[in-house]
Formats: structure tokens, sequence, C-alpha cells
């Protein structure tokens, strides 16, 4: 920083010794050296100005100040037949050389993006509409809420399975364990069910990287050349393709961001699965794999209860509620809750299938 200021010093000072010397206003060294100091001055300031402006938008006005000039100097040089001795002319000669500079100043300066790389190679791109191209994974294969998402229209787009992904894919079918080879058919199954939605676009890309071996990196790879998105639910998939640079649809984060707001005071339904790990609590779990943790409520496990919420944490797994068991004829609920089973709002949840009791 210290010789940035130490150049404008320099200019500051050369200016001022320039004007000295060679007396632009006359006899009086005074004047002479206020006014060079002034200009350089001046010019500092706009100097300045420009420090914040991207340098595209810099060589757009350079660019399009010059090809203003030479459009001037141009229409000047074919009017060489009109009388130049009327003022009028001589006028018109005078606007002509400021006005197409000014505009191609100003012109130049404001489109200047057009001069990134990224821009200037979409000149030479075939005219039609551009693709987005989302790129699917194993893991989200298997999952299949991607099939319900495209079916309702959410996931715009291109969707691309990479031919590694389907042997991947093939490979986990072909499992000797039971259990694998069924999620690899599930995941066969549904890439069927995508294929034969109207409205979706799918590709089956043939484009490989040998020299790369995980499968997870050829994803951000491919990614990188279609400038697509990723759409997984692998949490560490997600982490490198964002250091990468890579953007990505996380299923699991979706599904995060839709679950109900939940607030304290609300009166809930609730099955009491199991017990928890305090003293005196039970825990239950609402649709959408929410633990729901309930204190004063061990004694009444496998029946539905009513509850209070009186907090709620949000953690990177996902979201936690925290409850108290309203006893009958125990202490009332706060008012808002009340108010709100009065007004019908009262959360109703059902007990979970035995699956997602399995898999807590």
């Amino acid at each position: 920083m210290a010789w940035f200021i130490l150049a404008r010093l320099a200019f500051i000072g050369a200016v001022a010794y320039s004007a000295f010397m060679l007396r632009p206003l006359g006899t009086d060294p005074v004047l002479n050296v206020s006014f060079g100091l002034g200009l350089a001055v001046l010019s500092v300031i706009f100097e300045w100005q420009l420090r914040n402006t991207a340098v595209t938008h810099m060589l757009g006005a350079f660019i399009g100040g010059a090809v203003g000039l030479l459009l001037a100097k141009g229409i000047s040089a074919a009017l060489f037949w009109i009388d130049h001795g009327d003022q009028r002319v001589a006028f018109l000669h005078s606007f002509i050389l400021l006005v197409f500079p000014y505009l191609g100043l100003i012109i130049g300066g404001r489109k200047g993006e057009w001069l990134e790389p990224a821009r200037l190679i979409t000149l030479f791109r075939a005219a039609g509409p551009e693709r987005h191209y989302k790129i699917l994974d194993t893991s989200v294969i298997i999952d299949g809420r991607v099939a319900d998402l495209c079916e309702t229209g959410f996931i715009d787009g291109t969707l691309v399975i990479p031919q590694f992904v389907l042997k991947e894919l093939q490979l986990v079918a072909d499992s000797s364990d039971s259990m694998k080879r069924n999620r690899g058919r599930r995941g066969l199954d549904i890439l069927q069910k995508i294929q034969k939605m109207s409205g979706v676009a799918v590709v089956i890309s043939d484009v490989d990287f040998p020299d790369i071996k995980e499968v997870d990196l050829k994803l951000i790879e491919l990614a990188r050349s279609l400038s697509g998105k990723i759409v997984t639910n692998d949490f560490n998939l997600n982490k490198v393709a964002q250091l990468r640079g890579v953007d990505v649809l996380n299923i699991n984060e979706l599904a995060n961001a839709l679950k109900p707001v939940v607030l304290p005071g609300e009166i809930m339904k609730v099955f009491i699965l199991k017990e928890g790990k305090e003293y005196n609590q039970g825990v239950a779990y609402l649709d959408d794999g929410t633990m729901v943790v309930v204190d004063n409520a061990r004694k009444m496990i496998s029946k539905t209860i009513d509850i209070v919420v009186t907090s709620v944490l949000q953690t990177t797994a996902g979201k936690m509620i925290f409850g108290r068991y309203l006893e009958p004829g125990g202490v009332q609920a706060p008012a808002p809750a009340r108010q709100q089973q009065s007004t019908g709002t009262t959360q109703s949840v059902t007990p979970p299938s035995p699956i997602v009791a399995k898999n807590q």
C-alpha cells in the first residue's frame, strides 16, 4: 500500500514540475505550479474512484471510446465536401468528435461484462435454449425420492445418468448380499419409472474418465464438463463437490427444509415408541422421521398421548423436538397452545411404521 502512495506523490510532483518548467498559463510560476497541482490531484481522485471498477468494464470503456473516436473521424472525413468555413459546419464537426467517443465510452463501460471469457464463449455457441443438467449419483437413485420430485416438477432440466453410475448400480443389484441386491434392483426400477415420465428428459452419458478411479470424483468432473449440478444425498460427496466448486442438490437437505415448523407451546399427538436415555423419558417419531423426546412419558410406551412442545433443536443430522406429557387433570398447557388447540391447529402424528422403528 505504501508504494501506491509514493507513486501518487511522485505523479503529482512530476505534473507540478512540468507545469513550472513549461509555463502553460504565462510567466507566473505560482499560478503554473498551482494549475499543475490541481490537474494532478483531479487525476488521482479519478483514479481513486476507479479502484473498485472491474477490469472488463474499464477495458470495455477503452475499446468503446476508441471505436467511437474512429467512427467520428470517419464521418468527419466523409463530410469533406461541406463548407468548413461555416460556423455551423465547424460546430457539427466538433459535436461528432465529442458525441461518438462519449457514447462508445459509456456503452462499452456498461457492457464490459461481455469481455469475460465465459460470456465470449457463449457468442460462438449454437443458438438454442440453454440446457440445465442434473447428474444423478447412485445413492440418490437407490433412495427413490428423486422420482417423486421429478413427478411433481420441482426438478427441471435434463437428468443425466452416467454409464459408470449404471455399472455401480448393476454391481449392487448382482451382489450376493440380499439386502444390497434388493437396493440395486430398487434403483433400476426407479430409473425405469423416471424414464417413463412425460416431460422429464433423461440422458444416458457415455462420458468416462479412465484416469479417475473413484465414482464420486468422476461425477464431479462430469458436472464440471457439463456445467451441471449433482443430485445426491451423500454427505461426503456433497462436501467434496462444494470444495471443488461444483453445485450440489442434496435431497436430505431439501427434506429437512420441508419439515413442518413446530413452535414451543404447541400441542401434538405422538405415539410413544420406546423409552429415552434420561430418567422417565419417552421417545416418539413423526411421520418424516423427526425424533420427539418427551419428559414424564416412560410409562406411556405404546400409547398415543398429548404433549406440549417445550423446545426444538436443529442439528446437522436433522431436527429434534422436546416436549412434556400432559397428564389428565395435571398442569394446563400454555395459553398459546390452548388457543391453537381450540382453533383446530393441533398436529396429529400417527405411529411410525415397523420399518422406521427398526431403522431408528
